[in-house]
């Protein structure tokens, strides 16, 4: 039984997400909230072991909330968030403090949620499986802290960093792909954050979001790293020292032009239930890169991108895989594991020294 903990300011949005829970065996509503302010109180007087938290709340709202939350009381916290600009960013910023997964509201508002009741309750079946023992010794929540401090990002970011890539003396490897899902956020926060501004190689990354939310996942990346972060777009020319990631609703694979490589986008069907998915990615680096790919699997549920690193496996490149120590949801870190297609299974905290190393 999943005893969960529902925050929302409007009532009639308690007893419409109350009524979703009650109608399934598996879940307890075992309290409501109207603001933050109650949900940290509540959390901890009833130890719930989900919470779905609504984002903007009178006296406290859930980013305020989210943070005490994970500071004091870990749990699982799943967020409601609109598809707008400022909801899409608010979203990315609530993921990055500790929110392992969200339910996109269809409209600006969900007076109504017939058509999602068995989407929102498996997000959260899955989110309540999520391990959260490690979330405060990531190192990346301090800086968040330092580095925003506001709500949402700015609509038009016009980069102004200039990429001089490093020179390495290891010319095995020209390419770094990564890929995941429930817990992405805060775990990609946690290795681009701290990969310099001249890294040698491009990082290509698909990240199982919907449309609207990775523009703002590319943003947040990019106001708080060094390098260089954007959504892909068709046809980038891929560059060393910038990290591109999948657009919702896209696939993203490469081709070869003149000796360069550019990103293509399609609309193909989904992989593994997803798109972007992982495996398609993996697949087209290692056609294109053959054995000079560094592949990482980091938290999600599932198994996409284990077929993909068996391939890169195949033609020589290094897989590395985050570990069941700090994978919010060790399921496709676990399934390629499991294939023995992994070369390292590495903590969170240590991937990026370790993607750093191969350029020494």
């Amino acid at each position: 039984m999943i005893r969960i903990l529902i925050v929302d300011d409007s009532a009639f949005m308690r007893k419409v997400i109350t009524d979703l829970f009650n109608e399934a065996k598996d879940f307890q509503v075992v309290g409501t909230a109207k603001n933050g302010k109650e949900a940290v109180e509540l959390v901890e007087k009833l130890n719930p072991d989900l919470v779905t938290m609504d984002v903007e709340m009178p006296i406290m709202n859930g980013l305020d909330a989210l943070e005490q939350i994970m500071q004091k009381h870990p749990v699982p916290v799943v967020m409601f968030s609109s598809l707008t600009h400022e909801g899409a960013d608010a979203t990315i910023k609530a993921l990055s403090l500790g929110a392992v997964d969200f339910v996109a509201k269809t409209g600006g508002s969900i007076s109504s949620v017939d058509g999602i009741k068995n989407e929102v309750r498996e997000i959260c079946r899955n989110a309540a499986k999520a391990n959260l023992k490690r979330f405060s010794k990531l190192s990346s929540y301090n800086f968040l802290k330092e580095k925003t401090q506001v709500t949402t990002m700015p609509k038009n970011i016009m980069t102004t960093k200039v990429v001089t890539p490093l020179k390495t003396g290891n010319n095995k490897y020209k390419i770094v792909a990564i890929g995941t899902s429930t817990g992405g956020p805060r775990a990609l926060q946690e290795i681009i954050t701290k990969l310099p501004e001249n890294y040698p190689y491009p990082v290509v990354i698909v990240q199982h979001m919907p449309v609207g939310f990775t523009k703002s996942l590319a943003n947040r990346l990019d106001f708080i790293s060094k390098i260089k972060v954007k959504e892909a777009e068709q046809d980038d020319r891929l560059v060393p020292g910038t990290v591109y990631i999948a657009p919702g609703g896209y696939h993203m694979r490469f081709i070869t032009k003149a000796n360069d490589v550019f990103v293509n986008l399609t609309k193909d069907e989904l992989v593994n239930g997803h798109r972007p998915a992982v495996d398609p990615m993996f697949e087209s680096v290692s056609a294109v890169y053959g054995s000079a790919v560094i592949a990482v699997i980091l938290t999600g549920m599932g198994g996409d991108g284990a077929q993909g690193m068996q391939l890169i496996k195949n033609k020589g490149g290094y897989n590395i895989a985050e570990s069941q120590n700090t994978a919010v949801v060790f399921g496709m870190p676990k399934v390629a594991i499991e294939k023995g297609v992994v070369d390292r299974v590495v903590d969170l905290g240590d991937i990026a020294k370790e993607l750093i190393s191969f350029t020494i």
